[in-house]
């Protein structure tokens, strides 16, 4: 039969406590030590991640909307973000190439905004939905029941900025089920950096990594 001397364990009960938490407590200092400044403080440090990968999507067009967030006269303009002036003509062709597909076109504006002041090109017609609202366009908006009316699974989202709508949005469809796909070549900031930041966020961040692809108007399909 195994004997066993309780008392002597039970005696050394406290001491081995002492000794976990001694050991925790030198594990958590080393730690500490190696990374005790602040991200502000290692700013300089911080190198980016590998750049990220593009993908090509075939989509179904009758379950497909197309986003077209904030493109207007005063976010879209050479003064303030001309990589958004640059980016029109891209979104100009798809939208061509979607409402040819069927694809349904949703608009959306900043608080300030009117339908009047949406660039030329890009111009709602046919009365597609126009909604308004800040950073999120599902905010106090009707984006949503636009969506689930006409049976959508999936969303394209263009638009400015980056880090404000286009992200925001994403983020807000993403989290209310659908596939998001944001084509790269539509999307701008008045920074490079934002809109590294986006592409980077919308594929690594959990509110959005499990549902979202990035491409380019020309590696998107509909059928």
């Amino acid at each position: 039969m195994l004997f066993v001397n309780w008392r002597y364990w039970m005696a050394s009960i406290p001491m081995l406590i002492l000794v976990l938490v001694v050991s925790a407590g030198f594990g958590y200092d080393a730690v500490r030590a190696e990374d005790h400044r602040t991200i502000v403080e290692q700013w300089r440090e911080v190198q980016p991640p590998v750049p990220v990968q593009l993908q090509a999507v075939a989509l179904e067009a009758a379950t497909t909307a197309f986003l077209v967030l904030d493109i207007e006269a005063r976010t879209c303009n050479a003064e303030r973000r001309p990589r958004c002036v640059a980016s029109v003509p891209g979104i100009e062709m798809f939208l061509t190439k979607a409402r040819e597909a069927g694809v349904a076109i949703i608009y959306s504006l900043t608080s300030k905004g009117t339908p009047e002041t949406i660039l030329p090109g890009v111009v709602p017609v046919g009365g597609e939905p126009v909604v308004r609202s800040s950073v999120d366009k599902f905010y106090q908006t009707d984006l949503e029941d636009i969506l689930r009316s006409r049976g959508i699974k999936t969303v394209v989202i263009a638009g400015t900025t980056a880090e404000g709508a286009v992200l925001h949005t994403a983020t807000g469809a993403s989290m209310r089920g659908y596939q998001v796909v944001v084509p790269v070549d539509g999307i701008s900031a008045g920074s490079l950096y934002a809109e590294q930041y986006t592409a980077w966020h919308m594929l690594n961040a959990p509110g959005t990594r499990k549902r979202t692809i990035l491409s380019q108007f020309d590696m998107i399909t509909f059928h």
